[in-house]
């Protein structure tokens, strides 16, 4: 028989590991679109600059 406090360990334990993952998968997300977003703003600003000759 298990006892109630290794099952609310391992309820913990899950939670915790989603909520990990969870925030880890939205920080990458936030990341790449940040940096999707800068490069647009560079490639713009380079084509709204005129060229020297």
């Amino acid at each position: 028989m298990e006892s109630p406090f290794l099952s609310i360990l391992t309820i913990v334990a899950v939670v915790l590991l989603v909520v990990v993952t969870g925030g880890i998968g939205y920080l990458t997300v936030a990341d790449w679109r940040d940096r999707r977003r800068r490069d647009d703003d560079k490639r713009s600003s380079r084509s709204a600059t005129p060229k020297r000759r």
